[in-house]
C-alpha cells in the first residue's frame, strides 16, 4: 500500500535491524579486543524549512446538467425587431416625453446597434415617422429632430392638426392610444379594412414592450347584413350583379371581424391584458367613419363615393369608396374648448347608436 510522502511499498518492504550485540562481541563471535566505543550522535541540526507549497488551485466550475432529450442545446435566437416595432418604440418615447420636441434623435449608427438590426431597418422605421410628422426633415448626415408643432405639416395655424390619410394616420394614433393604461375603442366604419393594419401596429408595440396597456376594450359598428347598402352596389344596377356585389362586401365585413378579433384577444394569452372585442350592427350604410380614443380623441372622415371597374374579371364595376383614402381630420380635448366639445358629442353620438338601434353581428358559418 502506497502511503502519502514515502517510497515503501508492500513489495519492497525494508527489513528491519536486528537486536544491537552484546558488548565484546560481533556478529560471528567474541572479539578479542573491547568494543569501541559508541560514536555521539551529531547534535541535532536546525529544524528544516519546509518548502513553499503551491498556491491552492480554484475548484472547477460545476458543468451545466445536460439538456433533457430533445431539449435545444441552446436557446433559440430572438428574431430583430421589424421596422415597425422600431417606430413603434421611438414613437412611445416621444409620447412620453423621453424625446421632447427639439432633441435630436439618435444616429442610425447608435439605433442599430441598440436594437441590433441593419441600417436599412433604422431607415423605414425613420421614415415612417417623419410621414407621420413626428420628425423633422433631416439633412446628410445630421439625424431628425422631434418636431415641433407647426413643422412637417403635422399642425397648421392655430395648433389645429391637418387631416391625413386614414391609412398613414390611424395607426399612430392607435399606437398613442395604447400608451395608456385603459385603452377604449369606438369606431363606426363601413369595413374594418383600415382597422386590421392600426390595430396591428399597436400590438406590435405591445409584443416589444413599448406598450403595456393593462386592460383594452373595443366596439365597432357596422352596417347590417340585411340591409341594402347604398355603396358597395353594382354599378348596372342587375340583381344578379347586385348580390355577387353585396356578398363580395359581406365576405369581406366578416373576415376582417375575425382577423381583428383574434388579433386583439390574443393579447390575453401572450401578455395577461383584459380584453373586450364587440360588434354589433346598423341599420344604414355609415356615409362617414369615425374612431373615439381613450374618450379624449375623435377622428372623422368622409367616405368619397367613387365609380370603379378595376375590381377584376369576377367582380363587376361598382359604385364604392376607398377607405384607407379617406381624409381623418383630428380632434383632441387638448386642442381647445372646439376640438372638446366635438369629440365630447362624437362619443355621445357613438353611445347613442350602440344603445339604442344596433343590433348584435352575426357571422357566416
Amino acid at each position: 500500500m502506497k502511503l502519502y510522502g514515502d517510497d515503501v511499498s508492500e513489495e519492497n518492504p525494508v527489513e528491519s535491524p536486528g537486536p544491537a550485540p552484546s558488548p565484546g562481541r560481533t556478529a560471528e563471535g567474541p572479539s578479542a579486543a573491547p568494543a569501541p566505543a559508541p560514536i555521539p550522535a551529531p547534535a541535532p541540526s536546525a529544524a528544516p524549512v519546509p518548502a513553499p507549497s503551491a498556491a491552492p488551485v480554484p475548484a472547477p466550475p460545476p458543468s451545466p446538467a445536460p439538456a433533457p432529450f430533445g431539449a435545444p442545446s441552446s436557446p433559440p435566437h430572438p428574431l430583430p425587431p421589424t421596422p415597425a416595432a422600431i417606430a413603434a418604440a421611438l414613437r412611445d418615447r416621444i409620447a412620453r416625453g423621453v424625446l421632447k420636441a427639439g432633441d435630436r434623435i439618435p444616429t442610425q449608427a447608435e439605433l442599430s446597434q441598440e436594437f441590433g438590426v441593419e441600417r436599412g431597418r433604422v431607415r423605414q422605421a425613420l421614415q415612417a415617422l417623419r410621414a407621420e410628422g413626428l420628425l423633422s426633415h433631416s439633412t446628410k448626415g445630421v439625424p431628425p429632430r422631434v418636431a415641433q408643432p407647426g413643422h412637417d405639416g403635422e399642425r397648421a395655424g392655430g395648433g389645429t392638426p391637418e387631416p391625413r390619410p386614414t391609412l398613414v394616420a390611424l395607426g399612430p394614433r392607435l399606437v398613442r392610444a395604447f400608451a395608456a393604461p385603459e385603452v377604449r375603442i369606438d369606431a363606426l366604419c363601413l369595413t374594418a379594412e383600415s382597422l386590421i393594419p392600426a390595430v396591428s401596429e399597436a400590438v406590435i408595440g405591445v409584443h416589444s414592450g413599448s406598450l403595456r396597456p393593462e386592460s383594452v376594450d373595443v366596439r365597432i359598428l357596422l352596417p347590417s347584413r340585411s340591409i341594402d347598402l347604398a355603396f358597395p352596389v353594382a354599378a348596372s344596377g342587375e340583381p344578379v350583379e347586385a348580390a355577387a356585389v353585396h356578398r363580395r362586401w359581406l365576405e369581406m365585413r366578416d373576415s376582417q371581424v375575425r382577423v381583428l378579433s383574434r388579433t386583439l384577444t390574443g393579447l390575453r394569452q401572450s401578455h395577461g391584458t383584459k380584453v373586450s372585442v364587440a360588434f354589433r350592427t346598423v341599420p344604414f350604410t355609415p356615409p362617414v367613419k369615425l374612431y373615439v380614443l381613450n374618450g379624449s380623441e375623435a377622428l372623422f372622415a368622409y367616405y368619397l363615393v367613387r365609380r370603379t371597374d378595376e375590381n377584376g374579371e369576377d367582380v363587376p364595376e361598382m359604385i364604392d369608396t376607398w377607405g384607407p383614402r379617406a381624409q381623418l381630420f383630428p380632434y383632441d380635448v387638448t386642442h381647445g374648448p372646439r376640438d372638446e366639445v366635438f369629440v365630447a358629442q362624437s362619443a355621445r353620438w357613438f353611445e347613442g347608436l350602440w344603445q339604442t338601434i344596433s343590433e348584435e353581428l352575426k357571422l357566416d358559418g
